[in-house]
């Protein structure tokens, strides 16, 4: 029996093996859901909260650390198993029987929130494609971690089953395939820095268009040339192309016609689904301005813009008015 005993003992090995599957486990599941989030908000956007950049961003997030975390859970898993082969008393480690339930627990707790959620959302009335399809994905990955660790915690010493190996083909071809579509969706690593690039030299041209303005509404003309728009003791730094280095074209149309260029490595997508927000590079009027469209293709693109002396008044100073002194009444001399 003592000899018994000591074969179920955990080992600091079977411990951080084991702790380091169930984070694994953890971290990829959370990360699944979000990325399919992520997908759900692309195909299907919510009309009160729509980022998409912050989508692109979430995926991007998501990909990589699936990328990472995916294959320790599966290696971990493989490793933990090939032991039990081995020795099948490990099984009943209490290591292993504390996490197994503890992720029992988190489950289930998972699918109780989501069904409170539903009964919410129904109740007031917000019932919308993409809430029922996010409930949908928490629910099955939730209900597919809670029935193969239930039936895990169930298997009798010595039990062999070909399930585990099943659902790690399954599961693998499930979030592998998820990093594909995202790779689909976003484009490969060249796509995304040459879109970090285009980022950049939109806001270049936007912090020259407010220079340009600020110039016209100093002197009421606009500048001949972009170095016109240094000052010697001013705080505008003029901005290059951030990869070529090359300066932006400016081209002045008219009294109050402008335009600027840029050479861009991709095409923007649509203007709604990419609203980005810069600070402004001067203060905005009482009188607001009209959208600007910042769309552009790939290559060399130009913006075209008018000033309205309307909504940019000029800075000139207010006359002075210089009132005579009225002499004071004389007092008569007493």
């Amino acid at each position: 029996m003592p000899h018994e005993e000591n074969k179920t003992k955990s080992s600091p090995k079977d411990v951080f093996l084991h702790i380091l599957m169930i984070g694994a486990l953890y971290v990829s599941t959370f990360m699944i859901s979000s990325l399919w989030f992520d997908y759900i908000n692309f195909w299907f956007p919510d009309k009160l909260n729509y980022n998409y950049r912050a989508i692109l961003e979430g995926i991007l997030v998501g990909t990589s650390t699936l990328i990472v975390i995916f294959p320790v859970y599966l290696l971990t898993s493989w490793l933990l198993e090939k032991e039990i082969k081995i020795d099948k008393e490990k099984r009943e480690m209490l290591v292993r029987k504390w996490l197994i339930y503890l992720t029992l627990f988190v489950s289930a707790i998972a699918i109780i929130v989501e069904v409170v959620r539903l009964v919410y959302n129904f109740l007031s009335g917000e019932l919308t494609m993409n809430f029922f399809l996010k409930i949908f994905v928490v629910l099955i990955v939730a209900s597919v971690a809670f029935g193969y660790y239930l039936w895990d915690a169930k298997r009798k010493i010595g039990s062999v089953s070909k399930l585990p190996k099943y659902l790690a083909w399954t599961t693998g071809l499930v979030v592998f395939g998820s990093i594909a579509l995202s790779f689909f969706l976003v484009g490969s690593p060249a796509h995304q820095r040459a879109v970090r690039f285009d980022d950049q030299r939109l806001a270049d041209l936007q912090s020259i268009q407010g220079q340009v303005i600020t110039y016209w509404q100093q002197k009421e003309a606009l500048p001949p040339a972009l170095p016109n728009l240094v000052d010697s003791v001013g705080w505008f730094v003029l901005p290059t192309d951030p990869d070529t280095r090359a300066q932006y074209e400016y081209v002045v149309k008219g009294p109050l016609a402008f335009e600027l260029c840029a050479t861009f490595g991709a095409k923007s997508v649509d203007t709604q689904a990419t609203e980005r927000t810069y600070a402004p590079a001067v203060p905005v009027p009482e009188k607001a301005a009209p959208a600007e469209n910042w769309s552009h293709e790939e290559g060399r693109t130009c913006f075209e813009r008018t000033i309205d002396p309307e909504i940019w008044k000029t800075n000139k100073p207010l006359p002075v008015i210089i009132q005579e002194k009225t002499p004071a009444p004389s007092v008569p001399a007493q």
